[in-house]
């Protein structure tokens, strides 16, 4: 029973990093199964969160290698990011779940050194409310077993 809710963690983990992933089908899958919804819920919404934490401190640390060659981001690219993220604020964090923008948006804040604490406060809120609503629906949708 630990071992899928560790599973959980493990997935949202790495599906919020910059690598492909996704946590939602396993979490439906581990609900289908009968697996407690807030712990589900727990499991999910930290790992995706620190995963995103992750990605923040790339981000941070990332900036200082800006002027070497190798470098993935160009002036350019990197100014487009900040403009974008300055015109819709650090309350875009709270869609930091969005699949394809979701993940380098943490980056970026990361870059822009937006304040770990309301990174923190604000990627937790809307990855845990994504994880809350996909488990509400699958509750009302597939009658899933009652909790053990």
């Amino acid at each position: 029973m630990l071992l899928g809710y560790f599973s959980l963690f493990a997935s949202g983990f790495i599906a919020a990093t910059l690598l492909p992933a996704s946590s939602e089908v396993l979490l439906l899958a581990l609900a289908q199964q009968g697996y407690a919804p807030l712990w589900l819920w727990l499991a999910a919404t930290c790992g995706n969160t620190l995963g995103s934490c992750v990605n923040w401190y790339l981000g941070k640390e990332l900036l200082r290698f800006s002027d070497k060659r190798w470098f993935p981001v160009s002036p350019a690219q990197l100014a487009k990011a900040e403009q974008h993220f300055k015109r819709y604020g650090s309350w875009s964090l709270l869609l930091a779940w969005l699949p394809i923008v979701g993940d380098p948006l943490t980056l970026v804040a990361g870059m822009l050194r937006v304040r770990f604490g309301l990174f923190l406060l604000l990627v937790a809120l809307g990855k845990g409310a994504r994880y809350a609503l996909l488990l509400y629906l699958a509750r009302q949708l597939f009658a899933l077993p009652a909790v053990h």
